[in-house]
C-alpha cells in the first residue's frame, strides 16, 4: 500500500511512518521542509493551507491512502492563535479531503472535541454529542464533517505520550525540568499548571499501531477513539516522573500554565477499535520512562 502521510514530521508522524514501513507499505511523507522527517523517508514538499500545492501532491504520489495528521493540536496555545489554528486545521483539512477524491482516507482528531462529559457518563463513547471548549477542539471538531463527508475515517486521539513528545506539552515540560535539575542545571523548582486533571494517557506507539488497524480494517465514515480507558491526574504522573528522577523540588505554579478552560476528566471507551484487534500494549509507565531517558540524553546523562 502506497501511504501519503501528511504531518510525517510530528510526533505521531514520526512512529507511525516508522511502523508502517514495517508493515511492507510505501510511506510518502508530505510537509513544509524535510527537517524532522525519518532517515531515508520519501518526501514531498506542501502548505496543507494551500490547496493547489496539496492536490498537485496528491496527484503525484498517487496514493492508495492518505493519513492525515498534520495540525496545530495545543490546547492552551490555540487560544492565542485562533486564526493559525482555523487556517491550518479546518481549511487544510478541507484541502486535503478535496484532493484525496474519494481515495481511503483517515483523519487524526482529538477527544477534545467531546468537550464536558460527567464523570458519571465516562468512560466516552462515539455516539457522544460533541461540544468542543476550546478554539483547538472547534478546529477538530469542523475537520471531522469535513472528512466523514467525504465517507473518510476518524480517529479521536485521547492522550498521546511517549518519546520525542514536543517539551510544550505537560509532561515532556516535566521531565525536562526535572533532568535539568538533575544534573545541576536548574533550581529545585518545577513550573507546573493544573495538576487536578485527569486524562487517559495512550503510548503514542499504540497510537501507531491503532492508525495501522484502521488502515487495514475501519469503515468508511465512522469514529474510532483511541484510548486505554483508564483515566490518570497529571499530579499522579508528575510524582512518579519524580520518584525517576530522585531529586527534591518545589512546585511553583506558573500561569502561563494554566489554560482559559481546563476540562477536569477525559476517559474513553475504545470497544470499536478493539474489535478491530487493537490492544494499548505499553502503558503510561512505559512512556514515562522512555521520557525520563529522552530528558536524561539531552542533558548528557
Amino acid at each position: 500500500m502506497r501511504v501519503l502521510l501528511t504531518g510525517a514530521a510530528g510526533f505521531l508522524g514520526r512512529h507511525l511512518a516508522r511502523r508502517l514501513a514495517g508493515v511492507g507499505c510505501e510511506v510518502i511523507g508530505l510537509s513544509l521542509e524535510p527537517v524532522g522527517l525519518p532517515a531515508g523517508m520519501s518526501f514531498v514538499a506542501a502548505d496543507v493551507r494551500d490547496r493547489s500545492a496539496i492536490a498537485g501532491a496528491v496527484e503525484r504520489v498517487a496514493p492508495d491512502a492518505i493519513v492525515h495528521l498534520a495540525a496545530l493540536s495545543h490546547v492552551g496555545e490555540s487560544w492565542q492563535r485562533l486564526s493559525d489554528y482555523f487556517a491550518v486545521n479546518v481549511l487544510g483539512t478541507e484541502n486535503v479531503v478535496a484532493a484525496a477524491r474519494g481515495r481511503r482516507l483517515l483523519f487524526a482528531s482529538t477527544a477534545e472535541v467531546y468537550g464536558l462529559v460527567p464523570e458519571a457518563e465516562q468512560p466516552i463513547r462515539e455516539e457522544r454529542p460533541l461540544a468542543p471548549q476550546s478554539p483547538y477542539a472547534m478546529t477538530k471538531a469542523a475537520g471531522e464533517r469535513w472528512v466523514r463527508a467525504a465517507g473518510g475515517t476518524v480517529l479521536r486521539l485521547f492522550n498521546l505520550v511517549g518519546p520525542g513528545q514536543a517539551p510544550i506539552f505537560a509532561l515532556p515540560s516535566f521531565a525536562a525540568q526535572l533532568a535539568a535539575i538533575e544534573a545541576g542545571r536548574a533550581e529545585p523548582v518545577l513550573a507546573i499548571g493544573n495538576l487536578t486533571a485527569r486524562r487517559d494517557f495512550v503510548h503514542v506507539e499504540d497510537g501507531a499501531e491503532a492508525v495501522i488497524r484502521l488502515l487495514e480494517r475501519g469503515e468508511p465514515g465512522e469514529v474510532y477513539n483511541l484510548a486505554s480507558g483508564r483515566a490518570t491526574s497529571i499530579a499522579e504522573a508528575l510524582e512518579r516522573l519524580i520518584d525517576r528522577a530522585g531529586v527534591q523540588v518545589r512546585l511553583a505554579q506558573d500561569p502561563e500554565r494554566l489554560r482559559p478552560v481546563d476540562i477536569p476528566l477525559t476517559c474513553g471507551d475504545s470497544s470499536r477499535l478493539r474489535a478491530l484487534g487493537w490492544r494499548p500494549e505499553r502503558g503510561l509507565d512505559a512512556a514515562l520512562d522512555e521520557l525520563w531517558c529522552e530528558a536524561r540524553a539531552v542533558e548528557g546523562r
